[in-house]
């Protein structure tokens, strides 16, 4: 029996993923389903540049903007989300489109989830000690002796994965590389169509600067300073995203607006990069510029065609 098919639209931020994806819908019943591990925080709509009114209206969107601040994700909770949703939109008979830039979520999604043993107690207490005493940053830097692809892949200030590589660890002597690449994986559950939305690092910059200059002209600072009135633990998991992160810092008197936009912009142009490297090494991407998207839609109804 084949298997269900499925679109992944993926690629760095800002490079048009959504609109590809509704070029799609335009062509054939579908609908959307995030998966960036930003997106699906509710108090952040306009920094974290989830879909828009209009975006939502052209087709059913799942996914985005449901988990509190205070709330994690994990990739294996977004599977479980995932598969959940993938069901019920293919049950009303429409394409499944996943749209989105965090890479393990697809990979997990697609290969099934490393089987990590559960962590003893003392050793998360340890680590949660140390990002305490220390900072996620420490955590970081010997993330990069130890595990230097996954390092390259996180932001130094992400306490949330910083601490998971870390406990993983200790607890395992395994690295997060190794439990993603080299332990046995389910295989994937679904015909997936991959197709990615690239431009080089130095044309995406402006772009990426006028998109966030957009962001603060909509009203992201206000959507901070409400979201810290709900959630004033700086260590929330929603409060590690870039753009939250620099915010927070101009909101607790670290950052001038100035330089919060400035590290802001900073930061995004490295997460870019990140992502750029992680999907460049995955295999039978096809790739497209930033508004090819009526060829990413006769790509997807000729592949669908092709499996009859």
């Amino acid at each position: 029996m084949s298997k269900p098919p499925i679109v992944c639209l993926l690629g760095p931020t800002g490079t048009g993923k959504t609109s590809a994806a509704i070029a799609i819908a335009g062509r054939l019943p579908a609908s959307v389903i995030n998966f960036d591990s930003r997106q699906v925080y509710r108090d952040f709509p306009i920094i974290t540049a989830q879909p828009d009114a209009d975006e939502r209206a052209a087709c059913p969107h799942h996914l985005y903007g449901f988990l509190p601040t205070g709330e994690k994700m994990t990739a294996a909770r977004f599977v479980e989300l995932a598969v959940d949703r993938i069901e019920a939109v293919r049950g009303e008979g429409r394409l499944p489109i996943l749209v989105g830039g965090t890479g393990l979520y697809l990979r997990s999604l697609l290969t099934g989830i490393a089987p990590i043993p559960e962590i003893p107690e003392d050793i998360r207490r340890q680590v949660l000690d140390r990002v305490a005493a220390e900072g996620p940053q420490a955590l970081h830097a010997e993330l990069t002796r130890t595990d230097p692809d996954y390092a390259a892949k996180i932001h130094p200030n992400d306490t949330q994965r910083n601490a998971r590589a870390a406990e993983v660890f200790l607890a395992t002597g395994r690295t997060m590389t190794w439990w993603h690449t080299e332990s046995e994986h389910a295989p994937a559950p679904y015909d997936a169509l991959k197709i990615g939305m690239r431009l080089a690092l130095n044309d995406l910059e402006p772009l990426l600067a006028a998109r966030i200059d957009v962001m603060l002209e909509r009203g992201g600072l206000d959507e901070a300073r409400a979201a810290f009135a709900r959630c004033p633990d700086p260590d929330a998991p929603g409060w590690t995203g870039i753009g939250c992160a620099e915010l927070l810092g101009f909101l607790r008197g670290a950052l001038t607006l100035a330089e919060a936009r400035e590290k802001w912009v900073r930061n995004t142009r490295a997460y870019a990069k990140r992502q750029l490297t992680w999907f460049n090494r995955e295999a039978d991407i096809h790739w497209f510029a930033p508004g090819e998207n009526r060829a990413v839609a006769d790509l997807t109804v000729a592949w669908l065609a092709e499996r009859g």
